[in-house]
C-alpha cells in the first residue's frame, strides 16, 4: 500500500495551506501527524482522501494518481474527520448497514466491525443517544467497515475523558496491526503510545519526518521537539 505525495501545494484565497509537501508512506505503519492549529494537517488529510482538489503536485496511491482514480482510491481509504459526522437519528446497526451498502459489501461485515470497535453493548441504540466515546467508535466503524488499506484519523480522541482515550487508543492499536494509519492529534502521549513514525508539519511545510526513536534520541520529549521545530520556524 504505497502512498506517495509529491510536491503537493494547496492554496485558499491566495494563502498557502500546503507548500511543496513530499511524503512517502509504506505498508503497515502508524504515523503521527503533528503540527499546531492551522499548520495544514487537515488540508493534507482531506487532499489524500479526495475531499479537496489538488492545486499543484500529485498524490499516488497504490501506484495510481488519485485525481484520475477517485472511486478506486476511496474504496481503499478510510477516513474519520475531526467533526465525526453521523446520522444521529439512525440506529447504530441501521447506520452501519447503510455504510455497508454504499461500499457494496456484505452486511455480515457489520457484526464483525461492531465487535471489533467494542460497541456491541450499545448496538441497538440510536447514535444520538451515545456518549462521545461511543460515537467515536461508531465513526471508526464506518471508517474501517470496508477494510481499507489506509486509515486516516483526524483528532479521534478530541474531547474524550481519560478512560475513553485509552479505549479508543487500544482500538487504533489493534487496527494498526494490519493497516496503515495516519493519526493527527495534539496529544503527545498518544503519539508516544501508538506511532512508529512522526511527521511534523508547520506553516504548510514538512519540518521533520523521522522514526519516533530519532525524536527520543534528540529531545527529552515529543513536546520539546514540537516546541523546537514550530517556534524556531516562527522566529
Amino acid at each position: 500500500m504505497p502512498l506517495e505525495i509529491i510536491s503537493l501545494t494547496k492554496k485558499f484565497d491566495g494563502q498557502t495551506a500546503l507548500d511543496q509537501v513530499n511524503i512517502s508512506i509504506k505498508k503497515n505503519e502508524i504515523i503521527g501527524l503533528l503540527g499546531p492549529n492551522g499548520a495544514g494537517k487537515s488540508t493534507l488529510m482531506k487532499s489524500i482522501v479526495g475531499a479537496l482538489k489538488i492545486d499543484e503536485g500529485q498524490i499516488l496511491f497504490n501506484g495510481k494518481d488519485i485525481t484520475g482514480n477517485e472511486t478506486e482510491s476511496k474504496k481503499n481509504i478510510g477516513f474519520l474527520p475531526e467533526n465525526n459526522p453521523l446520522y444521529l437519528d439512525m440506529y447504530i446497526t441501521e447506520y452501519l448497514n447503510f455504510v455497508a451498502e454504499l461500499h457494496h459489501i456484505p452486511k455480515s461485515r457489520v457484526t464483525e466491525v461492531i465487535d471489533l470497535v467494542g460497541i456491541t453493548p450499545e448496538k441497538n441504540k440510536k447514535t444520538g443517544q451515545l456518549s462521545k466515546g461511543y460515537k467515536q467508535r461508531v465513526g471508526l466503524a464506518q471508517a474501517i467497515i470496508h477494510q481499507p488499506d489506509l486509515l486516516i484519523l483526524d483528532e479521534p480522541t478530541n474531547g474524550l475523558d481519560p478512560n475513553q482515550i485509552i479505549e479508543i487508543r487500544n482500538v487504533i492499536r489493534n487496527i494498526g496491526e494490519s493497516k496503515t494509519v495516519i493519526l493527527s492529534t495534539h496529544i503527545m502521549q498518544e503519539v508516544e503510545a501508538l506511532c512508529s513514525r512522526v511527521i511534523l508539519i508547520h506553516q504548510g511545510k514538512i519540518m521533520q519526518d523521522s522514526p519516533i526513536e530519532e525524536f527520543r534520541d534528540r529531545y527529552s520529549s515529543l513536546e520539546e521537539a514540537f516546541q523546537h521545530y514550530t517556534m524556531t520556524a516562527t522566529e
